[in-house]
């Protein structure tokens, strides 16, 4: 459905995405994550024909984004990281304005308006100008206005930037509601989201791609590692650190003190190695109290970080 072969995008002498190549699948949700400035927009404007590679080339649905930039984008709905509305329309306006962009005939445009009303659950906003609206109806509005031609593809970037908790679930159950028609990219920070929604995941960095597969499959590439929750009572932060950082399989993470006194550490041990013992014994030897030790799975967001830290 989506190609992208040796695809390089330049700004003058800075290359912003290097010689990437991925493949989307019809009918997948793919999540597009890295870190700010990794190359994930710039992919994103690339692949809706907002502006063209240097390098290489990319096919949607078979066809050349240079060759028929126009066919492409007729086949996409594109929600930009900067949601494109009108403030001073309404809502209703807007989406004709769209769907006369979009060359929808009469005919069909009743259908349409009713279609993306109902799926983005705009009903309570029809008759409010988009000035009126919550981020979170702004971004249903963006969404509205991505679906409302009725693409097989769906390019959605940071859609959830700047939502609450209860906006973030609402649109994550709508992207995962229109992947079960349609091919969709997203790019988010949310580790949640993308667990919650992704049939597979892309990190990028640096402009390259760093990753690719199954939030599990990339679990599973750092075997052997594990994360390690400790709590304990009677020492310091920097007594904590020192004494970790003895351990040559152990990446401190975040050791701080909380309200109660207590010092709270976030390790990364890898090697295979189970350090639980070991922990154990330090604690007793420096007559600390022990008052949690968790061992864990690295979570997405730990291979995320794992893949994508530089150290300054």
């Amino acid at each position: 459905m989506i190609e992208l072969r040796n695809v390089t995008k330049a700004y003058g002498t800075l290359n912003a995405v290097k010689d990437v190549s991925f493949n989307v699948d019809e009918g997948e949700i793919l999540g597009f994550l890295g870190p700010n400035g990794a190359g994930k927009t710039t992919t994103m404007k690339m692949i809706t024909c907002y502006m063209p590679p240097t390098h290489g080339e990319i096919f949607v649905d078979g066809v050349n984004v240079i060759e028929d930039s126009m066919e492409v984008r007729r086949k996409i709905g594109y929600l930009p990281e900067q949601t494109p509305l009108y403030d001073d329309m309404g809502v209703m306006d807007y989406l004709n304005f769209v769907a006369d962009i979009r060359k929808i005939t009469a005919d069909k445009r009743g259908g349409a308006m009713e279609r993306v009303i109902h799926e983005c659950g705009l009903e309570s906003v029809v008759h409010r100008d988009n000035h009126e609206l919550s981020k979170g109806f702004r971004q249903r509005v963006g969404l509205a206005q991505a679906i409302l031609h009725d693409p097989d593809i769906l390019i959605l970037d940071e859609p959830t930037t700047g939502l609450d908790p209860n906006q973030i679930a609402e649109i994550r159950n709508l992207i995962r509601k229109l992947g079960e028609k349609k091919t969709v990219i997203f790019s988010t920070h949310i580790m949640q989201e993308v667990q919650a929604t992704s049939d597979r995941v892309l990190i990028i960095n640096n402009g390259v791609i760093a990753a690719q597969g199954t939030p599990d499959e990339l679990q599973a590439s750092v075997e052997g590692q594990q994360t390690i929750s400790l709590v304990v009572k009677n020492c310091s932060s920097q007594e904590l650190q020192q004494s970790l950082e003895g351990y040559e399989s152990v990446l401190i993470k975040q050791i701080q003190k909380t309200r109660n006194g207590n010092v709270e550490a976030e390790l990364t041990v890898s090697g295979g190695r189970d350090l639980r013992e070991d922990l154990f014994d330090l604690v007793l030897r420096n007559e600390w109290k022990l008052l949690q030790l968790t061992p864990s799975k690295l979570s997405l967001e730990d291979v995320f970080r794992q893949l994508t830290y530089e150290e300054v």
